[in-house]
């Protein structure tokens, strides 16, 4: 069964809507209330919920347990999820210490870097050789990378990521990078978000500009 990218990402902050939900002792929840959360209408809510069999009972609800049990089957999240890190910088270093991913069962096995005063195969995730990637992709069946390395190498690393077997690339390298070929990329620009972030921001403040000049 196929989705589009957007209704996946649905799917992921549903599930965190009801995680957090469950955690301030909710056993049922409405489609409303997860519309609500994310700012969407209930009809969308069930109809995402649709695409995957996912019913509820019109005056019951859904039960919070059972739900996320299904998001985190459908999401393939019910396993620990494998990763790398390629590209031990300091945004790279930071995604290896960062504990939340043990929250959302995801566990950096490695980083990966060409420096060879970065390679420590004894810290507490170890950083490696990029000659190892294939047998460690391999071995520890990795699917997904993450991609930190500096944008003039970033094409040339993740061919050679693709070519070692990994399907998923989440990358931070300021290139944009294509999916295809049964490759799912997904870029992340930080400075371009902040661009985006400032222009929306713009508009906002000319908006309440202009509403509080109408009003006067």
């Amino acid at each position: 069964m196929s989705a589009t990218k957007e209704v996946v990402i649905r799917l992921t902050k549903y599930k965190s809507v009801l995680e957090k939900l469950r955690s301030l002792g909710f056993v049922k929840v409405f489609s409303d209330n997860l519309a609500d959360a994310l700012g969407v209408s209930s009809a969308l809510v069930r109809k995402d919920f649709s695409v995957f069999g996912l019913a509820g009972r019109k005056r019951a609800g859904y039960r919070v347990d059972d739900l996320i049990a299904q998001l985190n089957h459908i999401l393939g999240v019910d396993e620990v999820q494998r990763v790398i890190v390629v590209g031990c910088g300091k945004i790279g270093t930071a995604l290896m210490r960062y504990r939340g991913f043990a929250r959302e069962r995801i566990r950096v096995v490695a980083g990966f870097d060409v420096d060879p005063a970065k390679i420590d195969p004894n810290a507490p995730v170890p950083i490696r050789d990029p000659n190892e990637i294939p047998y460690i992709v391999k071995s520890e069946s990795i699917r997904v990378a993450i991609l930190t390395v500096p944008e003039t190498v970033a094409s040339q690393v993740a061919e050679s990521l693709i070519a070692a077997g990994i399907k998923g690339i989440l990358n931070f390298a300021p290139i944009l990078l294509k999916s295809g070929n049964g490759v799912v990329v997904q870029n992340i620009n930080i400075a371009m978000e902040l661009e985006n972030l400032f222009c929306l921001l713009r508009f906002a403040e000319k908006d309440l500009e202009e509403a509080a000049h109408d009003a006067g």
